[in-house]
């Protein structure tokens, strides 16, 4: 018995015989974007093999519409489940650039939302806020953080209700020129989901970010520390080893996010301990360098307090 051969569109003049996939990964830009990725985000391995993975279907089914054959322009509306602070919204900038270079949005464009911008506190409030979002999103990507406050089962006539409505009508019918992302905790997407059967079904992609490690959320304050033109000195840096350990045990630990909220009070103790103990002229060494007592006032190494435990 003979192979079937794949089905192909009506023949074209400019149908090329093959395509090298691999020239595309790198002349599309794909490349950039994951190399980007890869070297500005420290750990999330298994978020960044997803990434990898559906650049990978969205290249060859690119491949397979130049070459004529039969093709169905993939479901990308997405869900990014984890705890603040992982990256969620750094993988959806991202994401918008790598489907805009491979020509499945128009613009690469990201708009980042919540329940507020899209829900009206009275009737007919609703349905303009969200078409008015849904208009700036188009051709691009809609993220919308802590999704789950779009639905409110305690309340009957709560209008997040019709938000969820017109965004499921718009992920159906325009999903060419346009992407939703939703992101949250874990937890709380999952019974969103379970809730708004019509979400399920429209999002193909589920992607969980885990939290991030002891040594990866150091790097992380190095990195961020570098950025600005600081850095610690060996025991700043080990103090600051000790207050990861002791601040991920308090409560709204928010990984980077926490520890970007460490590293602004400790300049600021950097700079009031300087203005306070330099009696002449201060090197560049010197406003550059957190040591260990601007970590270690911190009172996470004293005991629990409002301060800490909010950031």
């Amino acid at each position: 018995m003979a192979e079937p051969v794949p089905m192909r569109l009506q023949a074209a003049d400019n149908i090329p015989s093959a395509i090298d996939l691999r020239a595309e990964y790198v002349e599309s830009g794909v490349k950039d974007v994951l190399d980007e990725l890869d070297s500005s985000l420290i750990g999330l391995a298994p978020v960044k093999q997803r990434i990898k993975e559906t650049a990978a279907l969205l290249l060859v089914e690119r491949a397979r519409k130049r070459l004529g054959l039969a093709h169905e322009t993939p479901t990308l509306h997405m869900s990014f489940s984890g705890n603040p602070g992982t990256g969620k919204t750094t993988v959806a900038l991202r994401m918008a650039d790598l489907l805009h270079r491979l020509g499945y949005i128009r613009k690469g464009h990201l708009v980042s939302v919540t329940r507020d911008d899209l829900v009206g506190q009275y009737i007919g409030h609703t349905a303009p806020k969200t078409k008015e979002i849904l208009k700036k999103a188009m051709g691009g990507v809609l993220f919308i953080d802590e999704a789950y406050y779009l639905y409110r089962q305690e309340n009957e006539r709560d209008y997040g209700q019709e938000a969820i409505e017109i965004l499921l009508q718009v992920m159906e019918h325009q999903r060419e020129d346009f992407v939703v992302i939703l992101a949250g905790y874990a937890d709380r997407m999952d019974r969103f989901f379970e809730s708004n059967p019509g979400f399920r079904s429209r999002i193909a992609h589920h992607i969980d970010f885990p939290d991030y490690t002891d040594d990866e959320l150091l790097r992380i304050a190095e990195v961020m520390l570098a950025n600005q033109n600081y850095g610690f000195d060996a025991k700043g840096r080990a103090a600051m080893e000790q207050y990861i350990a002791l601040r991920r045990r308090r409560p709204h630990f928010a990984n980077a996010r926490s520890i970007r909220n460490a590293l602004d009070r400790a300049r600021l103790r950097q700079a009031n301990r300087l203005f306070e103990t330099s009696d002449g002229p201060v090197d560049a060494d010197a406003l550059s360098t957190i040591v260990a007592a601007d970590i270690r006032a911190s009172r996470v190494f004293g005991g629990t307090t409002q301060e800490e435990a909010a950031s």
